[in-house]
């Protein structure tokens, strides 16, 4: 299996553009099935995810075209149905957790679908109640083969009912799964509560664009009012947002003038200011963002005095995704800071590395860390590590270009889901990273 081998504690420079928005290309790629006419999706990131699910769609009997570098058309006009019920789907599905989206188009165009019990990252308990309580709400039932870890929904002769749904949660897969059901629908379906983070307004307006119709975009409250059919339409993907703040914190810990090209400002949210309360100076130049070399960055505290807690929350708050980079941009700075991490419970067990590294850090619990910042003047150390998930990997690799020494990250499989030709894009940037 690969490794990356790390040579840290260098200063790098340079221009780094992000890739396509992995969270949002997937549900864009399921929803090219509500429609039997071509999709052609642009900025497309060249991951391990993203081409799995191409791979799924494949065998799926999905045409697929490739004009260029992430620039492919899709055409879902002649399914091979049976597929879904066989063991290659069972083994392919429950390889990608963003997977389970294939059922809301499925459901909407055909009247049934199915899925494997999904994988994805170990990063705690991500329940799918939200995905199905919704497809309940439209008149679907319910099928479950507890031998084979499968899950099916299918509907009658009068196919999904518009209805008004309170999400339990703001589920954004969940959200997404809904939305695709209901736009083929019969009446009007009101979702509240609904996610509303860029990826899915990017979805929503895709949509529309193909002919439904969709109200309450970039709110919690969607209306929506079913179609019978929708058409083909172009889509352009927003860059990713979580690789954006991977960046940031990147330049931080390595002390290096970096500008983020094009990273839609519009749509970043709170992502900036959470970074600026870390002590990073970060500018807005045209849709970039620059960032300059700093010796040190000192962590604002509240008004009261009081140590700052940065915690993650549905948009518009802060994204879980972050959580991972921001501990460990913590690591270094001035000062303190308690990590809340409150949507999934495994995400911090990663800290450990950054202990053995020589960090300071103090897991309270499976939901908090405290990190007492070393200011530079203690750099970490080179240390043989292992990736858990791609964000806790992506963390441990901007710890690794950091560190005094020699840094080995096995399993780099995970970093290599969510992050394109990560090691050649650093090494355009000055970074002394090899792929073993």
């Amino acid at each position: 299996m690969a490794t990356f081998q790390i040579k840290g504690g260098k200063p790098l420079k340079g221009e780094i553009t992000p890739q396509g928005a992995k969270n949002e290309v997937l549900q864009i790629l399921c929803a090219v099935l509500l429609t039997n006419e071509q999709v052609r999706v642009k900025n497309i990131p060249d991951i391990r995810d993203v081409n799995r699910l191409i791979e799924i769609l494949g065998d799926l009997g999905v045409k697929t075209q490739k004009n260029g570098k992430g620039d492919f058309t899709f055409q879902a006009d002649e399914l091979r149905l049976d597929y879904l019920k066989g063991k290659q789907f069972r083994k392919d599905g429950a390889a990608l957790r963003g997977s389970i989206m294939l059922m809301g188009p499925l459901l909407a165009r055909f009247g049934e679908a199915f899925m494997p019990k999904p994988g994805g990252d170990k990063i705690g308990r991500r329940r799918l109640d939200t995905h199905f309580e919704g497809f309940f709400a439209l008149g679907a039932k319910y099928r479950f083969n507890p031998d084979e870890d499968f899950y099916g929904v299918e509907v009658d002769e009068n196919g999904l009912q518009g209805s008004y749904m309170l999400l339990e949660e703001a589920s954004v897969t969940g959200t997404a799964n809904i939305i695709m059901a209901a736009v083929l629908a019969k009446g009007t379906t009101t979702i509240y509560n609904a996610a509303c983070e860029p990826y899915i307004q990017q979805l929503c307006k895709m949509l529309n664009r193909m002919g439904a119709k969709i109200s309450g975009i970039s709110s919690n409250l969607l209306t929506i009012e079913g179609v019978e059919k929708l058409d083909g339409t172009e889509h352009t993907c927003l860059p990713d947002m979580i690789e954006i703040g991977s960046w940031i914190g990147l330049a931080a810990m390595t002390k290096s003038e970096l500008t983020i090209k094009n990273v839609s400002w519009e749509n970043l949210g709170v992502i900036p200011d959470v970074f600026r309360k870390l002590g990073i100076k970060l500018e807005k130049v045209n849709d970039d963002i620059y960032i300059p070399a700093q010796e040190n960055y000192e962590i604002e505290r509240f008004i009261d005095g009081s140590i700052l807690t940065i915690s993650d929350a549905p948009w518009p708050g802060f994204t879980p995704d972050l959580l991972s980079i921001i501990l460990v941009i913590a690591t270094q700075a001035k000062g303190s800071v308690l990590i809340h991490q409150k949507m999934f419970e495994s995400r911090l067990f990663f800290v450990d590395k950054l202990i053995e590294m020589g960090a300071q850090i103090i897991l309270c619990d499976p939901h908090r860390a405290t990190v007492i910042g070393l200011n530079h003047e203690t750099p970490l150390k080179g240390a043989e590590l292992t990736s858990p998930d791609i964000r806790a990997g992506m963390s441990l690799l901007i710890a690794a270009l950091s560190a005094k020494g020699k840094t080995v990250i096995h399993n780099i499989d995970q970093i290599d889901r969510g992050y394109e030709d990560i090691d050649v894009r650093l090494r355009a940037i000055g970074a002394d990273i090899i792929r073993a």
